[in-house]
């Protein structure tokens, strides 16, 4: 019992291979990226691109959207979450359907 203490000890002492790690490499610089092309419209005013926002009456809006011909990926919601909300959702067909709703009474807009 001993001899496996001392055993223990002397392995702790000088590191033991198997708990060692390797040293990390060298942080390299990242190379600067591009800024993505901005869009603009034809007046040249930039287009803002508004991210996807899931709301309350998302489920809603994407059912009414179906009863106007509209399917897509999903009902974004476009303000701030309150007592009104507006809501948009872009068609297979390439239209958007936008939708607005008064305390998740919804009507297409």
């Amino acid at each position: 019992m001993k001899a496996l203490l001392a055993l223990m000890m002397a392995t702790a002492a000088s590191g033991c291979a198997m708990f060692k790690q390797a040293p990390l490499p060298a942080p390299v610089a990242a190379a600067p990226a591009k800024a993505a092309p901005r869009l603009v419209d034809a007046n040249g005013v930039p287009i803002e691109r508004v991210p996807y926002r899931v709301g309350v009456s998302s489920t809603t809006v994407e059912q009414l959207a179906r009863q106007h011909a509209c399917t897509g990926p999903g009902a974004g919601l476009i303000t701030e979450p309150g007592p009104v909300e507006v809501y948009r959702l872009h068609c297979s067909d390439g239209k958007v359907f936008m939708a607005r709703c008064e305390l998740r009474q919804c009507r297409k807009m």
